[in-house]
């Protein structure tokens, strides 16, 4: 799949893992409102299988890059390219900020959502299907809370369910925006365990982020952003001090 048109003349892009074929693949792309660009210029790509942390100081283009991965925004120039066979199995789980949680549902059907992508909105879920839901709320440590409204949940159980409706999914690229806001400790680390498992089953993943020492800690890659790219690659060497400095004094405000 091609989100935009014809690519600008700009800048070389930055790139991974030489030989892995990419999942997702920027061509100069230019994203914005009108007369306001949020990000210029973004070329480089997501290699098949990688970890990416997705940061920058506030106002950065962080959240409108992965609009525009999940083909929410069309560039205003260039190109996102996503591998073909890959397109029909991206998700993404947006800011809990952006979620509607007012209509009545149970936990347990919030986690059923997932699986509308294979069984469409009119289609009922057999006992296999009942039977793995159960399964996902169980991994995420949510055993017993199906019945439970989601309008009760705390924001690390609400966390979790949205996290085993990904599971239902079964999506080869998982896109995040800022996954860990407002979520306990536990949670982080019980999620931050399912993140890497679904690395190792060689799903893609790029996850908006804030907290640098988790980055070095969890995601081998790190893309920085700063209106523009100031460096996409392996996680030690793009979150250096010159590459943070240089990332705040692009952007109005400082690194969050």
């Amino acid at each position: 799949m091609v989100v935009g048109g014809a690519a600008s003349a700009g800048q070389s892009g930055a790139g991974q893992q030489s030989g892995v074929a990419p999942a997702i693949e920027l061509r100069q792309v230019w994203l914005g409102w009108h007369d306001r660009i949020a990000l210029r210029d973004v070329s480089g790509h997501f290699t098949q299988g990688s970890l990416t942390a997705l940061v920058g100081p506030n106002g950065a283009g962080k959240s409108t890059l992965l609009k525009s991965l999940e083909g929410r925004l069309s560039p205003l120039r260039g190109q996102v390219c996503i591998r073909p066979d890959l397109a029909r199995s991206l998700v993404c789980l947006p800011q809990s900020a952006e979620l509607d949680l007012s209509f009545p549902i149970s936990t347990f059907d919030l986690v059923a959502l997932g699986a509308w992508h294979h069984l469409g909105a009119w289609r009922g879920m057999d006992a296999a299907g009942l039977e793995s839901v159960e399964t996902a709320l169980e991994a995420v440590g949510l055993a017993g809370f199906g019945r439970q409204p989601v309008d009760t949940l705390s924001g690390g159980q609400l966390q979790r369910a949205l996290f085993a409706r990904l599971m239902l999914r079964d999506a080869q690229v998982i896109l995040l925006d800022e996954p860990f806001a407002a979520v306990d400790r536990a949670t982080t680390d019980d999620l931050l365990a399912l993140l890497h498992a679904w690395h190792g089953q060689g799903r893609t993943i790029v996850a908006v982020l804030h907290d640098l020492d988790m980055v070095r800690q969890h995601f081998p890659e790190a893309l920085l952003l700063g209106g523009q790219v100031v460096d996409w690659g392996p996680t030690d060497r793009v979150l250096s001090p010159a590459n943070l400095h240089l990332a705040r004094h692009l952007c109005v405000g400082g690194m969050a």
